[in-house]
């Protein structure tokens, strides 16, 4: 009875940890429909967090490329395209990096939040942040 106990109190904690991070899958929604049309990977990499899309939810999307993207990733395949790169920790927020918007190819500077265990903040903007966009991610079950 002891081991059931302990296994149930390890993998409950377990989960409590994983969900107040950022890192993990998150759904990103179309703003215009407001459809799930992405699952983003947030990882960690010598300290810093990055994402790429991991999964199109649109069939017809499957090898959609990024026309609009210049430099290295224009012409990349949108499925396991980087788009957070270099976020730094910085209390509450990550910052200091950029993110890519694949649908018209900007880069812009970004800071991600969690606003709850299961809600990502993500703000991208050009220049100061109060000149930008706001997203939320929902986590991937």
């Amino acid at each position: 009875m002891k081991k059931i106990f302990f296994t149930l109190l390890l993998i409950t904690i377990s989960f409590t940890i994983n969900a107040q991070t950022i890192f993990g899958k998150w759904h990103s929604k179309n703003d215009e429909t407001g459809k799930v049309d992405s699952v983003i990977e947030v990882y960690e990499k010598n300290g810093k967090a990055y994402a790429k899309i991991i999964e199109v939810k649109d069939p017809a999307r499957q090898n959609a490329v990024c026309d609009l993207c210049e430099g290295d990733n224009k012409g990349k395949k949108i499925l396991g395209l980087d788009i957070l790169t270099g976020l730094e920790e910085d209390g509450e927020e990550w910052s200091g990096g950029t993110i890519l918007d694949p649908r018209n190819g900007k880069v812009y500077k970004c800071y991600i939040a969690l606003e709850k265990p299961n809600k990502l903040k993500l703000r991208g903007y050009i220049g100061f942040s109060v000149f930008g966009k706001t997203a939320y991610w929902e986590r991937a079950k």
